[in-house]
């Protein structure tokens, strides 16, 4: 009934089982139990408490009852499930668990679920209804990267009625969750009124639905090994940033897995449906100067010259912040990120940090004027994105002496290298908003 674990697998992995105290996770964790060769590395399970049915107090004690029988450890862990998300209350409830899931996990931990072969006919079938590709045709792969370790699925083989049988043989005793009988989420209202129907013309429809999942899982993988090549091709050094010629030259199909392929990689929300299509028809076409950008669920996409520039999104300093600093001790932005003064004591005199306003000028050292901080900018290719986070330091009576540590005036330059001292700057990772 269990798959082996794949050879990629860790020896001797410690298993942590997700136990709703359904049929399906409690005939995962007691066949588990029983195979020593599984027990080696350390078995425990952990159950997550939603609060969302009048009897989740009992599902608890049940889940600990059984845990305690089996002589495994059990971890109960309470989730606020977020209403308002926008996402329907199954994917809510689902991300609560999975998310509280993954803060209790250890290093190298490998979390197993009970996702049997039925529930991949019906993750094929949603997928299907939402036009989903071959990525989302695969459906649930049987062994995955999960938070800091892995996520482990061995009855996707399965179906539901060997899982019932081993139940039965074994007497075990399971909760019945009476919300899987509500048709108004879509899984269940395929499990119970669409599967069904199928089954009486075509019995083996469940397997025939799992078959083509991991058909598209093959042509996935195919098709991912060659995304990674182009994206590669495509990258600078910074993996933020592609490469807008590069990305051009690949067939439409091609940039549009890159593209998502990009974005998965950097941990951002998925693109919306609309997301190739705004990035194909405004910001590859855009003009070098016309700073385009898609903004979607707190992340943005925006494009300066030849490069994409894909990240959290990011809050430029405020316009009217403005702050004294002598570089005693470094300076903390606004946005987080900081100022130091390196291999000095202090500044000559205090002087004031403060947001780019427009119309700045500098004298740089051997030019006999000051020349616009814009045009330096825009001469020493430093992207917009940047220049909306860096900091500016003046003297108090209005004087440029540095935007960020990339541009000195010939008055600051020639103290620091009096010293052999620096100015540093460090930007802040942006990061997505609690």
């Amino acid at each position: 009934m269990l798959s082996p674990l794949p050879p990629e697998a860790p020896k001797h992995p410690p298993l942590l089982v997700a136990f709703s105290g359904g049929l399906d996770s409690t005939v995962l964790l007691h066949a588990l139990a029983a195979d020593a060769s599984l027990r080696v590395g350390g078995l425990r399970a952990v159950h997550v408490h939603h609060g969302l049915q009048a009897d989740a107090d009992d599902w608890a004690a049940h889940c600990r009852r059984f845990c305690d029988a089996l002589e495994i450890p059990l971890a109960a862990l309470r989730v606020e499930v977020d209403r308002e998300s926008g996402r329907g209350p199954e994917a809510a409830a689902r991300h609560a668990r999975y998310r509280a899931i993954a803060d209790a996990m250890g290093e190298g931990e490998v979390l197993v679920t009970a996702h049997h072969r039925d529930d991949q006919a019906e993750t094929f079938l949603l997928r299907a209804l939402r036009a989903s590709g071959p990525d989302g045709l695969a459906a649930m792969r049987p062994w995955r990267r999960f938070a800091g370790g892995w996520h482990w699925r061995p009855l996707l083989d399965t179906p539901r009625s060997e899982l019932l049988d081993h139940a039965q043989r074994n007497r075990l005793s399971w909760i019945e969750d009476p919300s899987n009988a509500d048709r108004d989420f879509d899984r269940n209202f395929l499990r119970n009124e669409v599967m069904p129907l199928l089954r009486q013309r075509w019995p083996q429809a469940a397997a025939a639905f799992a078959r083509s999942a991991a058909l598209n899982a093959e042509a996935a993988d195919l098709l991912a090994h060659e995304d990674a090549h182009a994206l590669a091709a495509a990258a600078p050094p910074d993996p933020h940033e592609l490469s807008v010629p590069a990305l051009l030259a690949l067939p439409t199909a091609r940039r549009s897995r890159v593209l998502r392929r990009w974005i998965d990689g950097l941990e951002l929300p998925p693109l919306p449906a609309n997301g190739i299509e705004r990035i194909e028809t405004e910001i590859l076409p855009a003009p070098d100067d016309a700073e385009a950008r898609f903004d979607w669920s707190g992340a943005s996409i925006r494009r300066w010259r030849d490069l994409l520039r894909a990240e959290w999104t990011r809050t430029p300093l405020p316009p009217k912040w403005s702050q004294e600093w002598d570089g005693r001790l470094p300076l903390l932005l606004p946005d987080g990120g900081w100022l130091a003064l390196e291999g000095a004591d202090a500044l000559p005199v205090p002087v004031r940090a403060h947001a780019r306003r427009g119309g700045e000028r500098i004298a740089l050292p051997g030019r006999g004027h000051a020349s616009e901080l814009k045009k330096l900018l825009q001469e020493r290719g430093v992207p917009t994105w940047t220049r909306e986070v860096m900091p500016l330091l003046s003297t108090t009576d209005g004087e440029l002496l540095a935007a960020g540590d990339a541009i000195l005036s010939a008055r600051l330059d020639t103290w620091l290298k009096e010293r052999d001292a620096r100015l540093v700057w460090r930007e802040a990772a942006p990061a997505p908003f609690d």
